[in-house]
This record gives C-alpha cells, sequence and structure tokens, in this order.
C-alpha cells in the first residue's frame, strides 16, 4: 500500500488517496489532483490549485497535457529518461524558485512515517484498514498544526 498525497505550503494535507504499492505513482495523479475540494465560506469549493510542484517521476506528457487542460501550472523537472526524444514543440514550464518549496510534501510524509509508526511499518493487511490509518494520522497533523 502507497499513500498519495497532495498538500498545501504548511504541509496540510488536502487529499490523501491509497494505491497499491506496485504501480507508479505517476498513476494515480489524477485522481489525486482531481479529488482537491476546498470549501470557501460563500459560492463552489476551490477544485484547482494555482501551481503543482512535482519531482521528475510525474514528468509525463499526459500529466502535463491534464494540468493545461485544467489551467493549473506546473513546476516539474525533466526526467533525464525521458530526454532521449527529440525536444520538439513548447519547452516545459520549471520554476527553481517555487521548486524550493516541494519539501512541504516531503515533510508531511516524514510526519506520517516517524509521528506514526504503525503506518511506516505497515502491519495493517486490509487496505480499508490502512487507509483509516492514514486519515487519522493526517487529523492528528492537521491538530497539531493548527495548535489544538
Amino acid at each position: 500500500m502507497k499513500a498519495h498525497a497532495v498538500v498545501n505550503s504548511d504541509s496540510i494535507p488536502l487529499t490523501i488517496i491509497v494505491g497499491p504499492g506496485n504501480e507508479h505513482d505517476s498513476r494515480k495523479f489524477e485522481q489525486v489532483v482531481g479529488s482537491i475540494r476546498i470549501n470557501a465560506v460563500r459560492g463552489r469549493p476551490k477544485t484547482r490549485p494555482k501551481e503543482v510542484l512535482a519531482d521528475a517521476a510525474y514528468d509525463t506528457e499526459s500529466i502535463r497535457c491534464y494540468l493545461r487542460r485544467r489551467g493549473i501550472k506546473s513546476s516539474i523537472p525533466s526526467n533525464k529518461r525521458n530526454q532521449k526524444k527529440s525536444s520538439k514543440g513548447r519547452p516545459t514550464r520549471f520554476d527553481e524558485k517555487s521548486y524550493k518549496k516541494r519539501g512541504a510534501v516531503e515533510r508531511f510524509f516524514g510526519w506520517l512515517k516517524l509521528g506514526f509508526r504503525r503506518i511506516s511499518v505497515r502491519h495493517e493487511r486490509l487496505d480499508v484498514c490502512f487507509a483509516g490509518w492514514i486519515v487519522l494520522a493526517s487529523f492528528l497533523i492537521i491538530r497539531r498544526k493548527m495548535g489544538f
């Protein structure tokens, strides 16, 4: 089992999806980003982030097209394995200054693994139980971060 998460700049999880461990992270990207719902005081919930920061594993044409279709900026470094092809067309966007903020997701997963050992050791056999522990740990991280 593997947890896929979208976090904000304060390392607070916005959405979490649990998927199989033998599947590449990029296969769950559209599902994770598509499930973002931030309730506003008035009006419809926000479902689109302004910018997505991801590592080089997410450097695929389908992910970049998905983000472009939804009007979301992407800051994804180019993957060395994808550079075999000729670089025709529009150059990919990569902003080093904003990419430095990507440590927020690494910090969140660090909190999950260090603060909740049961998740990192993976004692749970059932997917539902593992997902429940991930949600509970995320709730406790949010509670601690908000100061309650």
